[in-house]
């Protein structure tokens, strides 16, 4: 892959780590001792996700051809796989991305071509969240997961336009199609407009644009035109199926994705003229992150332990069946080093994320008195 860097405005943002860099060495001694400690039983709690989940997939999908001449039938599979996509992103393709399911490379890599199949760009996705996201959370014009669409405002230095005033009224309501601006326009966007984002750092090599419609057209054949070969429904039912699939993916991954950093609990740190950001690595990953405090088994087993969303940032290396030993250690550090570890239920930092999305509808006037 061949790699260009673009001089851009603002600079690409540089940490002070001055101070932090042995706290949170001593830190990551104690992961690799608790990781250490548990592995030989977590292990197979991950291989196990790893194949279980797209097994589960494929044979729902196989159902619903088999059974799906009822519409009813058909529907409920098809919700059935949008949960599923969701639970295979978060246990599988998330973990490979980081490189956190197998030892070996090439096999990570393979799992994240899952999603691929799934419709979603992996060669782009992983730029996104490994070189954007993880690198720079809530950092305007650098954080891609964050930084989606022009219809909202959710960083306070971002473009405005006058219809961002309702953005808290008509962004709820555009939610559910999430999912299908990711699938079929996000994803071409990426590759074809050169001032999005992931152009400032890399040029993209042409056999992923090759993949790009191979694996898209794949995505749609087998979601759509297999189901209309084999069964006896119509193209709106078929269609249908195809929306509850992306609606309910939509839905379950924005329960995630939202909560984490798109709220008024975490901070938007800007870097200044010269690219340097006004914390270090570690404190910035914790004053734009925090935790969801639901731990339970179906958190843990199903959703990946999303919730432990501060432990992936600052140790994004380690696998997430761990999370869970390692945010109860991160808790008694906080308290011994002063560091800004936070959580909220998920009704707390939803309701923020709306909040967020009201304070940014509007422009901030600076020559506006303020007491």
């Amino acid at each position: 892959m061949v790699r260009r860097i673009i001089k851009t405005n603002p600079a690409k943002p540089v940490y002070n780590n001055a101070g932090d860099q042995a706290v949170y060495r001593l830190l990551r001694q104690e992961v690799n001792e608790i990781v250490k400690l548990l592995e030989p039983e977590r292990r197979k709690i991950i291989l196990f996700k790893a194949f279980i989940f797209p097994i589960l997939y494929l044979l729902i999908y196989i159902f619903a051809l088999r059974y799906g001449n009822d519409p009813r039938i058909y529907y409920s599979a098809f919700f059935v796989m949008g949960i599923l996509l969701v639970i295979i992103f978060l246990n599988i393709i998330h973990d490979a991305v980081h490189g956190t399911i197998f030892r070996k490379k090439w096999a990570n890599s393979f799992f994240i071509r899952l999603f691929d199949l799934m419709g979603a760009n992996s060669f782009i996705w992983q730029l996104r969240h490994v070189r954007f996201h993880h690198q720079f959370p809530n950092v305007n014009h650098w954080d891609t997961d964050i930084e989606q669409s022009q219809l909202f405002r959710v960083f306070p230095e971002g473009d405005y336009s006058p219809f961002h005033r309702y953005q808290h009224i008509y962004l709820p309501l555009l939610y559910p199609f999430y999912l299908v601006n990711w699938l079929l326009v996000r994803d071409f966007k990426d590759f074809f407009v050169k001032s999005r984002t992931v152009h400032k750092l890399v040029e993209i090599p042409l056999a992923e644009f090759v993949r790009l419609f191979v694996f898209k057209s794949g995505f749609l054949f087998y979601m759509i035109v297999i189901p209309k070969l084999v069964l006896h429904l119509s193209w709106l039912q078929v269609l249908g199926g195809f929306f509850i699939f992306l609606f309910t993916a939509s839905i379950f991954s924005l329960l995630v994705l939202l909560t984490p950093h798109a709220n008024t609990d975490n901070v938007f740190p800007q870097p200044d003229k010269d690219g340097k950001m006004p914390y270090s690595w570690m404190i910035h990953m914790m004053l734009t992150t925090n935790d969801i405090s639901h731990n339970n088994f179906f958190t843990r087993f199903f959703m990946g332990c999303f919730n432990y969303h501060v432990a992936h940032h600052l140790f994004p290396f380690i696998n997430h069946v761990y999370y869970p030993e390692i945010t109860a250690r991160l808790r008694t550090w906080a308290a011994e080093y002063e560091l800004p570890y936070r959580e909220y239920t998920l009704f707390h930092s939803l309701k923020n994320h709306y909040l967020l999305l009201k304070q940014n509808r509007m422009q901030e006037d600076i020559f506006e008195e303020t007491m």
